[in-house]
């Protein structure tokens, strides 16, 4: 007789510590479920005050929006200055003599700015600086002032860039800076010189203009001046932003993988010549 009762009152144990177990796990729910809630309300909220516009455009369009950020990427018309803290802190207080010829014997010398030169850095280029966003006026003073008879300066070359509507607001310069300027100070330019010509170009005397995607040369688009071409096949640049990067040499390689790839927009390569 004892087993069965024992047995009974072990049952009903274990339904009452089951029907327990069941309460808390839904009670645990009910508290946690308004808290769970309000924390992606928060997050939501969050969201939509950092990015409301992205965060919209997304909703509204289904996607374009990210369609037209790769469009703005690819053509150069990025916000963010492409520019290295280490150039800053390498340019910090320095002003590059216009004496400053780069190049060698047997090699074209080119008269060298810096867009970071201490004389110029913060005039302004529209709406932002030239040391931050002027390496496309600063490399067409590399070369205007390199092929013809007057130095035209960093300052001179913004403020031609933005008179003539080759600025782009907070992205630097449009890609037509390049030719339009060549022609304007009479240059002649080849306006889409293919990769595979870039070493003749160079090794004609000619200055190609590059613009380079993220890597050793910026964080995000620059503009560089390719000034010639060595014996063993090494590129020399100007870099507007690095005068160190400008004395070294670089694989053909190299520059023709960082260079940035687009089409219909003119570049990566411009060829300049008298």
């Amino acid at each position: 007789m004892a087993d069965p009762i024992i047995a009974k009152l072990l049952a009903e144990a274990a339904l009452q510590a089951a029907k327990d177990k069941e309460g808390r796990k839904r009670l645990l729910a009910v508290i946690l479920g308004p808290v769970i809630f309000l924390l992606l309300l928060i997050a939501l909220v969050l969201y939509l005050v950092t990015s409301p516009f992205s965060a919209l455009a997304a909703w509204l369009t289904g996607g374009e929006t990210a369609a037209v950020d790769a469009f703005q990427k690819d053509y150069g018309y990025s916000n963010d200055s492409g520019i290295f803290d280490r150039d800053f802190r390498e340019a910090d207080g320095q002003e590059y003599d216009e004496d400053i010829l780069l190049g060698r014997d047997g090699e074209i010398q080119v008269v060298y700015y810096n867009q970071l030169d201490e004389r110029w850095k913060e005039e302004p280029y529209g709406e932002d600086k030239i040391g931050t966003h002027g390496c496309g006026p600063t490399s067409m003073s590399i070369v205007v002032s390199t092929f013809t008879d007057r130095n035209v300066d960093p300052i001179e070359m913004a403020a031609w860039s933005y008179e003539n509507g080759y600025y782009c607001p907070g992205g630097g310069s449009y890609h037509s800076l390049i030719p339009k300027a060549a022609e304007h100070w009479g240059l002649s330019v080849d306006r889409n010189l293919a990769p595979e010509n870039v070493a003749d170009a160079l090794g004609e005397g000619k200055l190609v203009v590059a613009i380079m995607s993220k890597g050793h040369f910026t964080k995000s688009g620059h503009f560089i001046v390719l000034r010639g071409i060595t014996p063993e096949g090494k590129v020399l640049v100007a870099d507007p932003a690095s005068l160190k990067r400008s004395n070294q040499e670089w694989d053909l390689s190299f520059i023709l993988k960082e260079a940035k790839r687009r089409v219909g927009a003119g570049g990566p390569f411009w060829a300049i010549s008298r």
